[in-house]
Formats: structure tokens, C-alpha cells, sequence
């Protein structure tokens, strides 16, 4: 179940979640480009981990009274004023089941509700910047694929053209992507895009899989082993990806886009 949802209920959550998005936070596409109808579905994703980070690291905030909470979204308004998810207690049972609170608002930090209540103790941002050196490619490690256990576990994520060719021409398209693309970040690191999952930080980097196209088909999947040797054991859709990417900070990217 969404943690969120435990904690709070939230009336009317689609239209919360559209106001956030065109009203409040600074512009930016929260549903990928093939989407028809628009869904934010990028934004739920990002409030929902967003949430359980912070409750991770004990950033949820509470009046003393525990009346109120709050927490950081980590998004910000057009004026780059910090934007915070509002709540209060709330004691009503729902066809039998209850959650400690009730979704009041997405209020900007200088909102009156957030000073009169958290003034002393303004909710802070997830952290995940412990190791800045993360979140950056060093071009003078080895990076080491296992290209079996990628073909193997993500064949179904690959071109449909590959998935039905045979295994020594899947080794050899792969092989031949991830060594331009070593070449690619070596010479520019920020081709490496940072993304947060299973509680830490790996890089990603693009498969150029399809002859001819400029643009990648799949995300490599790069973590280090130690300080000189990288690996990568998983390759992510685009999609996955970006919203892996999206939980740390919006991607500024000329390749990850939604």
C-alpha cells in the first residue's frame, strides 16, 4: 500500500496533485511523452518515495501536541520558495479504517499555517548528498559489465528487434554499446546521470542499442564496486529511469528526458 496513504487521507487527491503541478511547484512535465491523458505520474511517484525517505531519516515534523505535521516535497515554487505538504490529526474512520491525518494543503514555507506551527523547526529536505563524490563518474575507474546477467534478467526491456535475435548478436550490440558509451562519459561525466534506489545512489548511463538513432534505448545501470572499479549488472527503460533519476532532483539531461 502507499505509505502516504497510511499516514493521511487525502480528499480529492488527483486534483490536489494537479494543483501542485500547474499552480504551485515550478513548471516542469511530470507525465512521460507518450502519455495521453495527463496523469502526474511522476510527481505521485516522486511525493510517495519522497515520503518514506524522510521518514527514514526522522523529517517528518510534528507540533508538540502532534495536532500538526509536515514534511519538505523537496519541490519548490517558481520564486524558489520551498514547498511543504501540510496536515492535521484527523480521528475519522473510513469503511473501517483509519489514518492519523488529513492532507491540508501543499502551502509555500512562508505560508502563515507553516510559521505559526513549525517556525522553530522548519521541515528539511531528504538528504541524499552524504558522498557528493556518488554522484559524479570517475573517469579513471574500470567499468566492468556482467553481460550475461543483463541479457538475461532485462531481454524484455531490450528493442524489439533484439529480443528475438539470437544471443551472440544481443552480446555483441551490447558490448559494442557499453564501450561507446565508456568512451562518451570519460569525456563528458555528465553524460552519467545520478538515481536513487534501494537506498543508494548508482549512476546511469545510455544504450544506444538501434543503428541509425540518435537516441538511446536503454539505461545502463552503474554502481561502484570499490574506488577504482564500477560495475553494472541492470539496464532500466527510459521510463524507469527517469523516475528513479526524478527522486534525487530533476535530471538536466540531454538524453534522460520523460
Amino acid at each position: 500500500m502507499i505509505q502516504l496513504f497510511k499516514f493521511a487521507f487525502f480528499p480529492s487527491y488527483d486534483e490536489k496533485i494537479r494543483d501542485l503541478a500547474d499552480n504551485i511547484a515550478d513548471p516542469e512535465s511530470w507525465d512521460f511523452s507518450d502519455s495521453t491523458l495527463k496523469s502526474y505520474q511522476i510527481l505521485k511517484n516522486y511525493l510517495e518515495h519522497t515520503f518514506r525517505k524522510l521518514k527514514s531519516e526522522g523529517k517528518i515534523c510534528f507540533t508538540s501536541n502532534n495536532r500538526y505535521a509536515a514534511f519538505n516535497t523537496g519541490l519548490v515554487t517558481s520564486n524558489l520558495e520551498e514547498i511543504i505538504a501540510f496536515f492535521e490529526e484527523y480521528k475519522n474512520q473510513r469503511n473501517g479504517f483509519s489514518t492519523p491525518y488529513f492532507f491540508k494543503g501543499f502551502l509555500k514555507n512562508s505560508d502563515n499555517q507553516i510559521l505559526t506551527h513549525f517556525s522553530n523547526s522548519l521541515p528539511e529536505i531528504a538528504n541524499y548528498f552524504e558522498k557528493p563524490a556518488a554522484l559524479i563518474f570517475n573517469p579513471k575507474c574500470n567499468l566492468i559489465p556482467d553481460i550475461d546477467h543483463i541479457i538475461s534478467d532485462n531481454l524484455s526491456r531490450f528493442p524489439s528487434h533484439l529480443q528475438s535475435a539470437h544471443d551472440d548478436e544481443i552480446r555483441r550490440q551490447l558490448f559494442g554499446a557499453i564501450d561507446d558509451v565508456k568512451k562518451k562519459v570519460r569525456t563528458n561525466y555528465k553524460i552519467a546521470i545520478p538515481q536513487y534506489y534501494d537506498n543508494k545512489i548508482q549512476l546511469l548511463l545510455p544504450l544506444c542499442l538501434t543503428a541509425g538513432s540518435p537516441n538511446p534505448d536503454l539505461a545502463l545501470v552503474v554502481h561502484a564496486l570499490n574506488e577504482s572499479t564500477y560495475t553494472a549488472r541492470t539496464c532500466l527503460t527510459l521510463k524507469m529511469a527517469y523516475n528513479n533519476a526524478r527522486l534525487i532532483v530533476k535530471p538536466q539531461s540531454s538524453w534522460l528526458k520523460p
